[in-house]
């Protein structure tokens, strides 16, 4: 049910990733009693919390490359579901869900080498490492169902 169609009774109820404190989005609808996610907004809010976590980022020689690989990473996975939301085969759908699998994986990767290399940013980048893990997973089983 989209946000136009509600009536005045209807108010959804929101979820966050486990902690109400996070300062980034993670909060997702829930409606008539089942999970319903919008996946192309999940991923848009994701990225915008890379590019806010990166912004909190101290540059280094050795950070610097790595906050260019993240937000490349974390903003394609987006990019890519419209992509595979547009894609004009199942054959199409199933490899831009692959490549948005890859895409949430890597972002994963790169967040964990940024608090390798800034420990002070384990606590920042902990939801955003949870999200892509959830990501990652939702695109495997997606990628596995469309065969």
């Amino acid at each position: 049910m989209t946000k136009e169609k509600r009536t005045k009774t209807e108010k959804p109820h929101v979820y966050s990733s486990k902690a109400e404190d996070k300062k980034y989005d993670l909060t997702f609808i829930k409606e008539d009693g089942n999970r319903k996610y919008d996946l192309e907004e999940r991923t848009t809010r994701f990225g915008k919390n890379i590019i806010e976590f990166a912004k909190l980022i101290p540059r280094n020689v050795i950070t610097i490359p790595l906050i260019g690989q993240l937000v490349k990473a974390g903003t394609s996975v987006g990019a890519n579901y419209c992509e595979a939301d547009d894609a004009e085969s199942k054959k199409d759908f199933r490899h831009k869900i692959g490549i948005c699998k890859k895409e949430s994986r890597e972002t994963r990767f790169f967040l964990r080498m940024i608090v390798q290399a800034v420990s002070s940013l384990a606590k920042d980048a902990a939801p955003l490492i949870q999200e892509a893990k959830e990501l990652n997973l939702i695109f495997a089983t997606i990628r596995r169902k469309v065969s």
